[in-house]
């Protein structure tokens, strides 16, 4: 056991579990609920884990069924599991540096941004002064904007602006309005900050560092930094032209707004449907044509080593490079000037393929466990489970206890799986001193 623990990245899955087992714990106790009832563990396992893992996936009304204790517990949690996922990832990464070769030493801290293994301390004091700073300034927009023009108290704007802020920064997706941001779906002063904060923490702190330290110079980004940026921008507008084409003459969702209105509150969705959780439209009404696109950006997630979820921007375009390179008839994989490595690439169809097994045996499990549900809801609530995303087609209520069970497990693997299965790849890489004589097999 004590070699198994020796690595500090085999410890984050047990730091995950210790939290969500004392955030279970407390919000059983009646201190946490409006009614001053224990509830029931089921329940409380499944808010602490979705706060824990910054999904925003609910069993119950949120901003009525916890009291001011509670809702402080989920803001705890989730910013514990942000900057959790943040610190795990910067262990990650610098230890496995650590372990591989010299030649790899060297292309791991390239794409990182250049952080060694001296500079832990710094590291981390830059992401948390980063999460500190936004959040502050995420809160003090909010809280400035509710009190001055929704005639909110001083107190319950700054308490409504923090929470909001701490959920969006950390893609949590939890609210204390009873409809999310869809009553706010018109009004730029509140969906901009968290659309922006949610990015901010969704980038991943390699590519945000990089970006910052050379934003005059992206010829000169590391590859992972240039497919995340390049890559989430990309994302960002096909999301938007296809969620305004899908939804805008749905009466239930864009249909009632002026076009401005359409604008701001497709573009919001889209910002935050990767890993963010917060709705400006209702996805209990959206067009059955919406489900998939915004399934597929679930599944394709935010920026690796970041408080989103997914397989990871790079990861996806990546492998659209290694079928781009295929297609052509290349030897090599090139995004730009460099060579990507064969592991990488490997790696990549991994986490995709073992990402792809998982929902689609989540989805049966679920409408096994589930008389009566659509396919495609299903395939909706596993996916936002696994990619701790948090969205709803309805209320995860609705599919009894197996069901919460099994999304519940589904939010813990999608937050620590890829983060344990990328570094265990890595730590495992090794050179062997023979290769057995080459095939061809025929594919296809």
């Amino acid at each position: 056991m004590r070699r198994f623990l020796r690595h500090p990245v085999r410890l984050v899955p047990f730091g995950f579990l210790a939290a969500i087992a004392l955030g279970t714990g407390l919000l059983m106790l009646p201190w946490a609920t409006s009614e001053s009832r224990y509830t029931p563990f089921t329940t409380a396992l499944f808010t602490a884990t979705s706060a824990v893992s910054v999904t925003g996936m609910s069993v119950v009304d949120t901003s009525t069924y916890w009291n001011s204790f509670g809702l402080i517990m989920i803001t705890v949690l989730t910013q514990v599991g942000g900057l959790g996922i943040l610190t795990g990832a910067t262990l990650v990464i610098l230890v496995v540096a650590r372990q591989l070769g010299l030649r790899n030493r060297m292309l791991v801290q390239a794409e990182t941004a250049e952080f060694g293994i001296g500079d832990v301390s710094r590291l981390l004091l830059r992401i948390a002064v980063l999460a500190l700073v936004s959040e502050v300034v995420i809160t003090a927009l909010l809280a400035g904007r509710l009190w001055w023009s929704y005639d909110y108290p001083v107190g319950r704007a700054l308490w409504y602006g923090l929470f909001h802020a701490v959920q969006g920064f950390n893609n949590g997706g939890f609210s204390i309005w009873p409809d999310s941001l869809v009553s706010f779906g018109r009004d730029p002063w509140i969906c901009l900050p968290l659309v922006i904060g949610t990015i901010l923490g969704g980038l991943g702190f390699p590519a945000l560092f990089e970006v910052v330290r050379a934003w005059r110079r992206p010829a000169s980004w590391a590859v992972a930094t240039k497919l995340t940026v390049w890559g989430s921008l990309v994302l960002l507008a096909v999301g938007f032209v296809g969620l305004l084409a899908a939804e805008w003459a749905n009466p239930n969702t864009l249909g009632g707004y002026d076009w401005r209105g359409k604008l701001l509150a497709a573009f919001t969705q889209d910002a935050v449907v990767r890993t963010g959780g917060f709705n400006t439209v209702d996805t209990n009404q959206l067009d059955e044509e919406t489900y998939p696109l915004l399934i597929a950006l679930m599944f394709i997630g935010g920026g690796s080593a970041s408080t989103a979820g997914g397989i990871k921007v790079s990861t996806f375009f990546l492998l659209a490079f290694v079928i781009w390179a295929e297609l052509r008839g290349e030897p090599d994989v090139t995004v730009g000037r460099s060579r990507i490595a064969t592991a990488s690439q490997r790696q990549a169809l991994t986490v995709a393929l073992l990402s792809v097994a998982l929902v689609v045996a989540g989805t049966v499990g679920l409408i096994i466990m589930t008389e009566g549900v659509r396919y495609y809801r299903a395939l909706f609530e596993v996916t936002s489970a696994f990619t701790t995303t948090g969205l709803s087609v309805g209320s995860p209520d609705d599919y009894g206890t197996l069901g919460q069970l099994l999304l519940t497990l589904l939010m813990y693997i999608g937050r620590v799986g890829p983060l344990t299965l990328g570094s265990a790849i890595a730590l495992n890489t090794r050179r062997r001193l023979y290769r057995y004589p080459e095939e061809q097999p025929i594919v296809g």
